[in-house]
């Protein structure tokens, strides 16, 4: 794949603001997990409760993400990113004025899956300006948006720390605002974009067995990511913090290791989009699933050093991460037309994911035996389980219509 290939076949303005777009809403969207020390502290939570409340973010960014997949293939990705991030100051604001009762919490960290349903629109310009030899990188670039939980985990918990978890939210609204200004000047819309059609032309996807197993992979892997993003500063404070341990690290600190973690995930996206375009998105997600397999199960070992912790949870996230590109490097070759809402499908699916981590699974095994092992080790026995479906899956897909996307590596 040639550099100037890549440049010269899109419009990298726009796919620049796709990153920007994402990346500012991503670290809006983990606030909640971010500053999870902070804010559950002000409330006295149980282990159940703290990983609820980091998990409804998640679950809204899932609720809206099928609307904003629509509403970019309605009216185009330049207004339905304008008027998502105008959307997304409104948590923001409350959050800063207000948020003095649990249930506004959880009615701020809902709204802020406004923030997290950018996934729908900034993957959707990203695609539909590049061709699919280079839809892995172009995708995988824009994706990396997710590092805006990097910016969330390094700041949120030195900014909470010395002007209160409150101001953090406001603060906030300043990038937001200037990411808006950059993307109305700088997006515009491809040229191939598809004419808009009904809601039920937008639905019928729903019809199609791919479908779900790309929202069931992709759950897998970016709701890991997302799960564990906000997950790992209550894990980490846990198991190594200077509440539990004498000398352990502190709140400050955590934010540094979980940031470690969040760069690895997004690092590694457009990494593994530019290696699915080499050697087969389906291939290289089967072993990346094996891969986070192994790593729950490593992370279940419960070392006593957090240096060698931080070890197998960044190989974790990386693995995730690069599994998050892999699967947008093959979607677009399924579903060309559709990719605004299927992407909206999808990025929901993942979101859930990421919800349903946290909520049903590492939060209430952690409440119920009192340590994380169990979590791991049911998440290490679930990726297993998606691995040998995957292989199964991809069998079939490779003797039905991947044989149409043709001098594109599957």
């Amino acid at each position: 794949m040639k550099a100037e290939g890549f440049r010269k076949s899109g419009h990298f303005p726009s796919l620049l603001s796709a990153f920007l777009y994402f990346d500012v809403s991503f670290m809006i969207w983990v606030f909640c997990g971010a500053l999870s020390l902070y804010i559950t502290k002000d409330f006295g939570l149980t282990d159940t409760q703290k990983a609820t409340m980091v998990a409804i973010p998640t679950l809204g960014g899932s609720f809206f993400r099928i609307p904003m997949g629509i509403l970019a293939d309605r009216i185009g990705c330049k207004k339905a990113g304008l008027i998502g991030m105008s959307l997304s100051l409104i948590p923001l604001a409350w959050g800063w004025l207000g948020g003095s009762s649990l249930v506004q919490v959880h009615t701020i960290g809902f709204l802020l899956g406004i923030a997290g349903a950018s996934f729908a629109v900034s993957l959707s310009l990203a695609s539909r300006w590049y061709p699919p030899q280079y839809q892995g990188l172009a995708m995988g670039i824009a994706g990396a948006g997710n590092s805006g939980t990097a910016l969330a985990t390094f700041f949120g918990p030195q900014l909470a720390q010395y002007y209160g978890w409150h101001t953090v939210f406001g603060i906030a609204m300043i990038p937001l605002v200037l990411v808006l200004i950059i993307y109305a000047v700088l997006v515009k819309d491809p040229p191939n974009a598809p004419a808009p059609k009904s809601m039920k032309d937008y639905l019928s996807v729903f019809k199609f067995m791919d479908t779900w197993w790309f929202s069931v992979f992709y759950a897998i892997t970016f709701g890991g990511f997302v799960g564990f993003a906000s997950y790992f500063s209550i894990f980490f404070y846990d198991v190594y913090g200077d509440s539990v341990n004498s000398g352990g690290i502190t709140k400050i600190q955590v934010g540094y290791l979980v940031t470690i973690t969040v760069i690895a995930g997004s690092f590694f996206r457009p990494v593994g989009g530019w290696i699915a375009d080499k050697v087969g998105g389906m291939r290289f997600l089967l072993m990346l699933y094996g891969l986070v397999s192994l790593c729950a199960f490593a992370i279940a070992t419960m070392p006593s050093s957090f240096v060698v912790m931080l070890i197998y949870t960044s190989f974790m996230m990386a693995a995730l991460g690069m599994g998050n590109g892999a699967v947008f490097q093959i979607v677009p070759q399924r579903f060309p037309k559709e990719i605004g809402v299927i992407t909206g499908i999808i990025g929901a699916a993942g979101g859930l994911g990421g919800f349903l981590l946290p909520k049903y699974v590492l939060g209430p095994l952690k409440e119920s035996s009192g340590s994380h092992v169990t979590g791991f080790i049911v998440v290490g026995c679930i990726v297993f389980a998606t691995t040998l479906i995957f292989y199964a899956v991809t069998r079939s897909w490779r003797k039905s219509w991947v044989t149409s996307a043709s001098g594109v590596n599957l």
